[in-house]
């Protein structure tokens, strides 16, 4: 899925990742004196923290790395030199990132996949795996049925876990934490969507019209155009063709022509006007 204003998700991410590092370098340099407490008390977690100045030095070089294979080479090998660190399951979420910023599906997967094998109740993890998952799945895949299975396994398992399993540091304004968690939720109801939707019947898309609206309602201020591409289509798909074109015009509106949401949007909104003519005075 991307989102028009991902930006919004990245610094929010961003933020509640520095803030956590930060709390591992002050543990680093004084082993004696703790952390303070992460805010989340619902699960009792706080963010990992490190042991030593070099297990932090080796953790800041990696962060550091230049492009996301050098990034997860270093992560394997500070996994190796430092086996016992809770600073492992940060260090793979970024390389996570940095591979789905670098729009590479199947690695981004496989990083989510180290970070849950770390703490398989993370929720930007769960979001991640099952976001690059489910959009990489065509019609064709022989194996369509198993992998939107399982990207409803971890969407699903993430909207269970947002509240409780969430990394946050002591001093995360309180917006911003709900902001993130109104976006991790949208996204899981929008993979949600997106999985009934790649089902291709009728009675799923009336179920991905269902998911689809909640993910537009979970995050009302940032919009997704491809969700609302999705929910209009998936309204035209059930024979609902006015509903269908009040959908396609919010998301001509908010595209631009040449892209390839805003072309698609213009063509279903032509193929829409069609059928919907006599309807409309």
């Amino acid at each position: 899925m991307k989102r028009t204003g991902m930006l919004m998700a990245v610094l929010a991410m961003t933020s509640l990742f520095f803030v956590g590092t930060a709390s591992a370098q002050n543990a680093s340099k004084d082993a004696k004196k703790d952390a303070p407490a992460a805010a989340p008390a619902p699960a009792g977690k706080r963010p990992p923290q490190a042991k030593t100045q070099p297990e932090f030095d080796a953790y800041s070089a990696t962060v550091a790395s230049p492009t996301p294979e050098a990034m997860e080479k270093a992560a394997d090998d500070f996994a190796t030199k430092f086996p016992d660190s809770e600073l492992k399951i940060l260090i793979y979420k970024q390389v996570m990132r940095t591979y789905q910023n670098a729009n590479n599906a199947d690695k981004t997967a496989d990083m989510g996949q180290k970070a849950l094998a770390l703490d398989a109740d993370d929720p930007e993890a769960l979001v991640d795996v099952a976001q690059a998952i489910a959009e990489r799945t065509r019609s064709t895949d022989l194996d369509k049925d198993q992998k939107y299975a399982d990207a409803q396994k971890y969407a699903e398992k993430a909207l269970q876990t947002v509240e409780t399993d969430l990394l946050v540091s002591t001093g995360t304004p309180q917006d911003k934490i709900d902001q993130f968690k109104a976006y991790l939720r949208s996204t899981a109801y929008g993979i949600l969507g997106a999985v009934y939707y790649g089902r291709d019947t009728k009675a799923d898309y009336g179920k991905a019209e269902g998911y689809l609206r909640q993910s537009i309602d979970a995050l009302p201020d940032q919009p997704d155009p491809v969700t609302m591409l999705r929910l209009a289509i998936a309204l035209d798909k059930q024979d609902r063709y006015t509903d269908a074109l009040t959908e396609i015009n919010k998301v001509v509106q908010m595209t631009k022509e040449g892209s390839v949401v805003g072309d698609t949007a213009r063509r279903e909104q032509s193929r829409l006007q069609s059928l919907t003519k006599d309807l409309i005075k």
